[in-house]
């Protein structure tokens, strides 16, 4: 093996150049893991799940992996003297040709049970290789910018980047023994019988609502729609709320802590400022309607309740972003960037049609740009292991339809919406427009009726869940406390059956 390192050493060596750094490289694995494949083609599948040609750092390295894949996943025998049907005839690799380099790299091949370290060694080379690029583009980028380029847009795609190297960047994927899932199966069983309501998921405080979704799971899309006045800022807010107020940490032996209950919350308020989000929370908790808030329309003991919620919600884990236009890539690389640094168990967006998509997709259509826009945040879940819950408009033509309780194809620019979802949930409240359909005091009789259904509706919601991937549908009805915009579960009395 000592002479063909040689023989490689000569073919790479750049003395043109003697002050420039060689990337991270080992040929010496590189050569004995071909060997090894060469000799018992059983070594290929120990490395065939992660390694690619790419990773290799020799070209001729790369294509000899390529082509011994070829042929061993055809079921015919990779050997050197199948391989070199393929390879030019003349092609010389620093004085030897190919037929006697395949030979000598069969001849000092080590054992197969060693292929998958040298595997793993080439592989994270070829990582730290792709870091280097990145680092030196990003140099280039800051050199040599041009006028209409923003600093913000070059650190979120050097972010995007990184993020891409760390989620691919792992060999452990494949088959796993049985018993590897269950061990997992039940520590998330434990982690639900530990969380408040034994969920698998984060509980909402909506005990009815978590009763038929377990919780919001991690990694889902849950999209929350409805027509304006429906209340679902109110609704995504309280369940945010409730998230954060009942986070507990554990600090974990590697240094991090860990979410046990509740979770941190990134909350993304495209349409409301900070402030007023502040100021609906303060409404709901305390029962002071934010109106006379705004006003001042309040007494000694009203601020008492507002002073001692405001100093809760300062040691709260929740963290909201008022910039408004945010693009989708920018919303994901703010995301990842408070997961790095504070923690993150929840994203919620306010709201769908408020972000921007990139600017190729924005100058195709509305629709793929929507398209666009869901099918990053549904892949920005499962890379962050977090929930989404996106907030969405409806379309008009539920207001044209008798019953204007609403349905998946009300959602705008549905198609993709629906289609990237785990989880479609309206919010409905018949109280809404019963008030607009107030008859004539005069009419006796259809006035009485309509102070009956009045009282029916009044302070009920219905959230009604068009969509679950792991779950059923169905609707359950929700207090609705207009005044402070508060949601709640009815009384056990009320509470529908499953």
């Amino acid at each position: 093996m000592a002479q063909i390192d040689s023989i490689a050493r000569r073919q790479i060596s750049t003395p043109a150049e003697p002050a420039h750094r060689t990337p991270p490289h080992n040929i010496e694995a590189e050569q004995a893991l071909l060997g090894a494949i060469l000799v018992n083609n059983e070594a290929f599948y120990r490395v065939s799940d992660f390694l690619e040609p790419k990773h290799f750092f020799e070209p001729i390295h790369q294509r000899i992996f390529e082509l011994t894949g070829g042929l061993i996943r055809a079921g015919k025998i990779a050997t050197p003297v199948t391989l070199k049907t393929f390879l030019p005839a003349d092609f010389d690799i620093a004085g030897l040709s190919v037929n006697q380099y395949l030979a000598r790299l069969a001849a000092e091949a080590t054992t197969i049970i060693n292929a998958e370290d040298y595997g793993r060694t080439v592989y994270d080379l070829s990582i730290r290789r792709d870091l280097i690029t990145i680092g030196e583009d990003m140099v280039n980028l800051a050199y040599d910018s041009p006028v209409d380029a923003s600093p913000s847009s070059h650190i979120e795609d050097a972010e995007r980047k990184l993020y891409e190297i760390a989620e691919t960047g792992r060999y452990d994927s494949g088959f796993q023994r049985f018993a590897q899932a269950l061990t997992s199966a039940v520590d998330m069983a434990a982690q639900a019988y530990q969380r408040d309501g034994g969920l698998s998921g984060l509980a909402t405080g909506l005990t009815d609502l978590d009763t038929r979704m377990g919780g919001l799971q991690s990694s889902d899309l849950i999209i929350l729609a409805g027509r304006p006045g429906m209340g679902k800022t109110a609704l995504a807010t309280n369940i945010a709320y409730n998230v954060a107020r009942s986070w507990a940490g554990e600090l974990r032996a590697d240094g991090h802590m860990a979410s046990v209950n509740g979770g941190i919350v990134g909350f993304f308020s495209l349409e409301m400022s900070a402030e007023q989000l502040a100021t609906r929370i303060i409404a709901e908790q305390t029962g002071i309607p934010s109106n006379k808030i705004r006003r001042g329309a309040i007494d000694e003991s009203d601020f008492e309740k507002i002073k001692d919620m405001s100093i809760e919600l300062q040691n709260l884990p929740f963290y909201v972003d008022e910039t408004g236009g945010l693009s989708i890539g920018q919303l994901a690389a703010r995301a990842r960037r408070l997961k790095r640094q504070k923690g993150l168990d929840l994203i919620v967006v306010d709201y769908l049609q408020l972000l921007q998509g990139s600017s190729q997709r924005s100058s195709e259509s509305r629709v793929q740009e929507i398209t666009e826009i869901t099918t990053r945040l549904k892949a920005l879940a499962k890379e962050l292991t977090v929930p989404i819950l996106a907030l969405s408009q409806l379309s008009r033509q539920v207001e044209g339809r008798e019953d204007k309780r609403p349905q998946l194809s009300d959602l705008r620019e549905s198609g993709s919406i629906e289609q990237d979802a785990d989880v479609v949930m309206f919010v409905f409240r018949e109280e809404y427009y019963h008030q607009m359909r107030k008859p004539s005091e005069g009419n006796r009789e259809k006035f009485a009726e309509w102070l009956a259904e009045g009282e029916r509706v009044e302070g009920k919601a219905e959230v009604i869940i068009g969509k679950q991937r792991h779950g059923p549908t169905g609707t359950v009805e929700l207090q609705f406390d207009a005044a402070v915009t508060r949601f709640a579960s009815l009384d056990t009395a009320h509470r529908p059956s499953f």
